[in-house]
């Protein structure tokens, strides 16, 4: 059993992403006027994109979510649709927080941003939260029940929560091949020959259209909240900015390429903690979502490629902002080594055939 200080705390803000207290209260008393001063801020860590803070109003806790600071909030960072995201589901699925406020008044804090409701919890990053130990056979429990709420995620009606409209789900699959190869160009930094070559195989070898579903597109531990007294019940799931409608299997191809085994790159394997005994590798891993979901998975080495390649993407669009100094955050400046690792996984797993066990 995790004691106290495994629950997901934060820290003061990083310098630089400071919020200003007074006239975030002033806005929140506006809206929410049962709110007691002084407010205290504090700053989640982990997360490369969207910033999130703990707001704390004499008895209250609420999290704060805006884009990061030097982010073009026009392109990207939506927080409204966020926002309606959450707003939508959580009548239908309680593995959300409840959305108290959006506010797009750049006034208050320089971006938009919302509040929702805090979900304390405990939250698997690594290295694990201090006090916090775990057994593979917790682990290893705990494993089967991210697999069964990614199962459940892709079950969930998005009609009848009002999200018909978040997402293009026709060519989902093929656009989003051709988009990351065009993103990956605009960001290019360095020649890395290895995720030229995963582009021009995924271009190769589209798959045929699925049923779309609503995919979350950042699925892993360090986004779902544990339920402190039992750690293989998950009692939220965070962060929905890239959620949309398209291919499920493109969604599982995200969560593989976050979901290293033992013998994979080192730098890699700092993601998380899926490297840890107890859990699943990838195909057994993929073996349970197709028990749970019913889908079919005969080419799930395309979309662990295309999780590979696009995770890959990310990573380099944000070194990309680094070397143009459009951020001072240190922990970006090392990340052209990640970005060359999920180049190294993905010509394995391409010349293997097979999304497990690539460097043993």
């Amino acid at each position: 059993m995790p004691s106290q200080p495994a629950i997901d705390q934060p820290d003061a803000p990083r310098a630089g992403e400071e919020l200003p207290a007074e006239a975030l209260f002033a806005y929140l008393h506006t809206h929410l006027p049962d709110l007691e001063a002084p407010l205290s801020i504090a700053q989640f860590p982990g997360g490369f994109s969207n910033l999130t803070y703990l707001l704390r109003a004499g008895e209250r806790e609420m999290v704060l979510r805006r884009p990061p600071f030097g982010a073009n909030i026009r392109g990207g960072h939506d927080m409204a649709r966020e926002f309606r995201i959450l707003s939508g589901l959580r009548p239908a699925y309680p593995k959300v927080p409840r959305p108290l406020l959006y506010c797009d008044d750049l006034a208050v804090l320089g971006a938009p941003f919302y509040v929702m409701e805090r979900v304390a919890g405990v939250i698997l990053r690594a290295p694990l939260p201090a006090g916090l130990a775990l057994a593979p056979e917790q682990l290893h429990a705990t494993c089967l029940a991210l697999i069964d709420t990614f199962a459940e995620l892709h079950a969930i009606d998005y009609a009848a929560a009002g999200l018909s409209e978040i997402g293009k789900p026709a060519g989902y699959t093929a656009r989003q091949v051709a988009g990351w190869a065009n993103r990956y160009a605009a960001a290019r930094t360095d020649d890395i020959p290895a995720l030229e070559q995963a582009a021009a195989w995924l271009a190769a070898h589209l798959p045929a259209e699925i049923a779309p579903a609503l995919i979350h597109n950042d699925f892993k531990y360090d986004n779902v909240v544990l339920d402190p007294h039992d750690l293989s019940r998950i009692v939220a799931v965070l962060d929905w900015e890239m959620a949309t409608l398209g291919d499920p299997l493109t969604d599982l191809g995200t969560t593989l390429a976050y979901w290293m085994e033992p013998g994979d790159p080192a730098v890699l394997r700092t993601f998380g903690i899926s490297a840890l005994p107890g859990n699943l590798d990838r195909r057994a891993w993929v073996a349970r979502y197709a028990a749970q979901s019913g889908r079919d998975i005969s080419d799930v080495l395309f979309y662990f490629v295309y999780g590979l390649f696009k995770n890959a993407v990310i990573i380099q669009q944000i070194y990309a902002r680094y070397r143009q100094g459009k951020t001072q955050d240190a922990r970006f400046a090392g990340l052209d080594v990640m970005v060359r690792a999920y180049g190294d996984l993905a010509a394995r797993a391409i010349a293997l055939g097979r999304i497990d066990s690539l460097f043993s």
